[in-house]
């Protein structure tokens, strides 16, 4: 009986192992996923914070960066015929560390979603800031359960420019230098006259502190309000007006009708809902054999934002949100034009339409970080200067105590 209970226990105990092992094994198996590529490597990628200005970048703004996204199955062969929701997210907040556009941190960036009958889809995005993005991605078959759906989240992280650092720390040393300067004056044995509560190189270091400090909260201020009254003067009615587009919004040509609808102003920082329709103007019904190319370009320097080359829906739509984040009037232009292999052949032709986008001056907590940081650079500097300057008195003191004696 004994020996009966123990070959059932290790019976158990060996069905159990058989089944823990198939789990593990099933768990490590590949299972189906999405992958990510950048064209350029995103460690060749500037933020566009940096890449205009002839000092930090280029002098010129480059190129959108060139996201592709492959949708595989568990054999790492592409998925056919699935449809891929793509969001965009930016770097999150943080305050103590602001980006050039704090606006637009921790905001929706782009959100699309496009047919894949190769399981590819691919956008050019202009990235704004630094640090790590965030894509949530969902793929679907577009025929019902011809592969079970796939939900992932990938990361993608651009790196600071690194001249931004050199000039950094090029501006603290001569902060630091200030300050101890002026520590170094500050401590000194000076003779106060008579009627004086302090004495006059003090009093003139002092009161080219105060200068100082009131210049940069001025800048500041001025240079904030300056550039919001700027956003605010390029709305439509206040001001100056966004130029008008060379093409319309919707139009009918060689027996199509594609029309450009959404959201007529943007807001920094905001997202703004865009949708472009192709339909049959005779039968009213949707066209889907065709593709469309969609751009969209920040007008005042023209650089380009954004761009996307797809398919429409079954109901002949295309549907996108996507960020402004610089206030200046952007166009929107989509292009339609027959697949290879479609019936209908017709010449490519083109809708477009100009938008406002009102900016958004930074918080005044964050103009005030900065300012703090650069202040306390100056202190410790200056504290600095002061125990140098009292370390040093003690030995004069001797020396000439010595000398004399």
């Amino acid at each position: 009986m004994t020996l009966f209970k123990w070959s059932k226990l290790i019976g158990v105990i060996c069905t159990l192992g058989i089944v823990l092992y198939s789990w593990i094994g099933l768990s490590q198996s590949p299972q189906p996923s999405v992958r990510l590529t950048t064209n350029p490597p995103i460690n060749q990628v500037q933020p566009l914070e940096a890449e205009a200005t002839t000092v930090l970048g280029s002098g010129h703004y480059n190129p959108p960066v060139q996201l592709m996204l492959q949708a595989v199955d568990a054999q790492g062969q592409s998925l056919k015929d699935a449809k891929i929701h793509l969001q965009l997210f930016t770097p999150p907040k943080n305050p103590w560390f602001t980006t050039d556009f704090p606006i637009v941190e921790g905001t929706k960036l782009l959100d699309i979603e496009g047919n894949a009958p190769t399981g590819q889809l691919q956008v050019q995005q202009t990235l704004p800031i630094r640090g790590t993005y965030q894509l949530q991605i969902a793929v679907t078959p577009l025929v019902a359960n011809a592969f079970e759906p796939i939900q992932q989240t990938l990361t993608l992280t651009l790196p600071e420019n690194s001249l931004k650092f050199r000039y950094f720390g090029i501006l603290v040393v001569i902060l630091l230098a200030v300050g101890l300067l002026g520590g170094w004056v500050i401590g000194g044995r000076q003779p106060i006259q008579p009627g004086e509560i302090a004495p006059q190189r003090v009093r003139l270091l002092l009161s080219g502190l105060i200068v100082v400090a009131i210049a940069a909260l001025l800048w500041v201020n001025i240079s904030a309000e300056l550039a919001e009254s700027h956003h605010t003067m390029s709305m439509p009615g206040m001001g100056e007006e966004v130029p008008p587009s060379s093409k319309p919004a919707k139009l009918q040509s060689q027996e199509l009708y594609m029309q450009l609808s959404g959201d007529e102003n943007a807001t920094v920082g905001q997202s703004a809902k865009l949708q472009v329709s192709v339909s049959d103007p005779k039968t009213s019904q949707p066209v889907t054999d065709v593709v469309l190319k969609v751009t969209t370009t920040q007008l005042e320097n023209n650089w380009l934002a954004f761009a996307y080359e797809g398919t429409p829906d079954s109901n002949g739509k295309l549907a996108w949100e996507q960020e402004f984040f610089d206030g200046a009037p952007h166009s929107i232009v989509v292009e339609v034009a027959p697949q290879a292999n479609a019936i209908r052949q017709f010449q490519p032709f083109q809708v477009a339409e100009n938008i406002p986008v009102e900016g958004v001056a930074p918080p005044m907590s964050v103009r005030l970080i900065s300012l703090t940081y650069f202040t306390g650079i100056v202190i410790i500097g200056l504290l600095l200067g002061l125990w140098l300057r009292h370390r040093q008195t003690p030995r004069t003191r001797l020396t000439w105590n010595r000398s004399v004696s």
